[in-house]
Order: structure tokens, then C-alpha cells, then sequence
């Protein structure tokens, strides 16, 4: 079986789908790896450094001509125009939104597995993309909104006096979130967060941050597979009005709270946003899904009365290399559940995880 590993084009990314060691492990199970020639350089991983790993450097259509692909981004019309009848394909496809792309590789008879898809249950857990770039982003939301702030985070004594810690509050404690919060607190500020969920308010705690608004957390608030339900508008107008004097009062806010397939919630209000001080700041995670705060626009910084609203678009390759390597592992484990041990690509569709992957190729073998 011939895996191939491509060169990302899209605008922005600069992860790659497998890093050296992944192969390496590839190889040694009798898998034969073709990079596409300079695949891993913009995270940090040499084309001498692949065929170390036991990998073959080729050109694109060698990479796309192989029996499995394995991508960060959907592929291009022009990428899904080299794979072959019959290839299977592993990659981000954000299935809700991108039914052309998908149906262009189920009319070229290409099995694609969706990430995004990965079943949160305990045996796929090291399989889970999202949570894992999810905490890049949350670890990168609390720098880049650091940067942009006016004041120091931490508590310090100087000569010229004591500064007084910055107010940090994280909205949405799932996996970015959490991180946030854990980042913002070794950062030294003060920390609070929010999330409708009974079971992230001890997570929150125990990350040494305070509950913000505890009426509005409920039980039956959350999905089997753990996240947030949708709300509904009058669910959402009253978290906002609850949120509203406690933001006042924060120097950075980080949005996090996304529901798969749907918009994102809409938090907090312009008219929050002018309560603040200027100089304060507000990076939204959810800005790719139409932003948990009302002011939001992706991939920019929009000014509101003084507070800088953050709108960053692909966090994660914005720290390509440790992304990269932590990508590469939850797709190296997931390859390995499909191999055989003669290093052959076994697609059983009645699996739990593999057929909830699938979003083409229902008549591909």
C-alpha cells in the first residue's frame, strides 16, 4: 500500500499531515510513504529529514496517485482531478459546509474519511483532531490576545510600584477553553469562565479560575457526545445580559464556544463590547463560524470604542510545528486502525469509527 503525503496550498496553512517520526512508524509496518517534495518545511521538517524516515520525495501527482492520501485542508478541484477511482483520502473537509468538494471525490470514486468526524468515544480519543488543535488555539488565543493588550498580565512589584494583575475571562470551557484558561493563569492573571455545562464548571475551578454566572449552567445542557446544545435566542439573550457586568470589568475576554455544524452563539452583544475600557481586548475563537461576539469579523481586528476585537482564522498554523506533530499523531493512529497487519488498508464501514469517517466513496471497494 502506497500512502501519499501533500504539500498544503491553501492560503494560511503551513502544517502538514504527517511529520517525519509518523512515517517512520508507516514504514515500519510496511507501508511504502511518498512527501511531496517540501511538504513539511514550513513546519519545520526536511525532505532529508522524511527520507531518513524510510519515505520517498516525489511530486504532487506522485503524492495524490497514491492508494491513501493524507492532507490538513480538503483538496483543490485540481488535487482531487490526480487521485485515482478507487484512492482513499484523510483530511479536514468540513463535511457541513463543503458539499461540492465532497461530492467531487465521490463522483471521482474516492473514499474520504472526514476528521472532524472522529466519534468522541474513549477508543478514538487519540484520534481527536479538533480537540488537539483546539489547544494550540486556546494556547495561542491568550498570547496573541497579550500582545494586543495595553497592560502587563501578571502582578508585578517594581520601583516604581506595585501593577496590579490583568482580569482574563474564557467563555466556553471545552478543550480550548481550558487551555486558555490554564495559559492565561502561568501568565498571571486573574482568571474567570463561563460554560452552560454542568460538568465544565468543575473543570474550570480546578484550573484555578471562578465560575461566572452559575445560574444559567444546567443539566441537560449538554449532547451525548459533550458539547453545548444549541441555545435558544431567548437561552442566548439571557447569558448575555448574565455576562454583561462581568465583562465590563476584564482587561482580555476569549470566546471559544462553537457547536458543530451551526453557527456559533452569539455571546456578547456591540453594546457589551462599548462597556469595556479601551485598551481591553476580546479574541474570538469562533470568528470561522460567525463569531460568539457580535462585533466579530474573521481574519480581522475590528475597533469598538477603543476594544480591539479579534477575529483570528486558523490559529493552529500559526505554530505549525508542535500543530503538526500532534495532527500527525491522531491521524497516524487513525491509519493504523484501518491497516492490516500485511500493512493493507482493511475499510470495514460497520466500524464505529471508521464508518462515522466516511462521507464519500459508497461505491468505492
Amino acid at each position: 500500500m502506497i500512502l501519499g503525503v501533500s504539500l498544503e496550498r491553501a492560503a494560511g496553512e503551513s502544517r502538514v499531515a504527517l511529520i517525519p517520526e509518523s512515517v517512520g512508524r508507516l514504514v515500519k509496518a510496511g507501508v511504502s510513504v511518498t512527501v511531496e517534495r517540501g511538504a513539511g518545511l514550513r513546519s519545520g521538517f526536511t525532505d532529508a529529514a522524511y527520507e531518513k524516515a524510510g519515505a520517498t520525495i516525489g511530486d504532487a501527482a506522485a503524492a495524490f496517485g497514491a492508494d491513501l492520501v493524507c492532507k490538513v485542508q480538503k483538496p483543490t478541484a485540481g488535487e482531487v482531478a490526480q487521485m485515482r477511482s478507487g484512492a482513499h483520502l484523510i483530511s479536514l473537509l468540513q463535511p457541513s459546509t463543503s458539499a461540492e468538494s465532497i461530492a467531487a471525490l465521490d463522483s471521482r470514486g474516492v473514499t474520504a474519511f472526514a476528521l472532524e468526524l472522529v466519534p468522541r468515544i474513549t477508543r478514538a480519543q487519540s484520534m481527536d483532531v479538533l480537540s488537539s488543535q483546539a489547544t494550540v488555539a486556546g494556547y495561542k488565543a491568550v498570547l496573541l490576545g497579550a500582545s494586543h493588550l495595553v497592560k502587563f498580565m501578571p502582578m508585578l512589584t517594581t520601583a516604581a510600584g506595585t501593577i496590579a494583575p490583568s482580569k482574563c475571562c474564557v467563555l466556553g470551557a471545552g478543550v480550548a477553553g481550558l487551555q486558555a484558561i490554564a495559559t492565561a493563569r502561568r501568565l498571571g492573571a486573574v482568571v474567570s469562565g463561563f460554560d452552560i455545562r454542568a460538568a465544565a464548571a468543575e473543570q474550570i475551578r480546578s484550573l484555578g479560575a471562578t465560575v461566572v454566572a452559575q445560574d444559567l449552567i444546567s443539566a441537560d445542557s449538554q449532547t451525548a457526545g459533550g458539547y453545548a446544545k444549541e441555545q435558544s435566542a431567548e437561552q442566548q439573550a439571557a447569558i448575555q445580559a448574565a455576562l454583561r457586568a462581568h465583562l465590563a470589568t476584564m482587561d482580555l475576554v476569549i470566546t471559544t464556544a462553537q457547536i458543530p455544524g451551526r453557527a456559533a452563539p452569539r455571546l456578547i452583544s456591540t453594546e457589551t463590547v462599548r462597556t469595556m475600557a479601551p485598551g481591553s481586548v476580546i479574541v474570538d475563537l469562533a470568528a470561522e463560524s460567525g463569531g460568539n461576539c457580535e462585533a466579530t469579523k474573521a481574519g480581522e481586528t475590528v475597533d469598538v470604542a477603543g476594544v480591539q476585537v479579534i477575529g483570528p482564522v486558523n490559529l493552529p498554523a500559526t505554530m505549525p510545528q508542535h500543530a503538526s506533530q500532534m495532527l500527525s499523531r491522531n491521524i497516524l493512529t487513525f491509519v493504523q486502525h484501518l491497516l492490516t497487519k500485511e500493512g493493507t488498508l482493511n475499510v470495514d464501514r460497520a466500524d464505529e469509527i471508521t464508518g462515522a469517517m466516511i462521507v464519500t466513496g459508497r461505491k468505492a471497494s
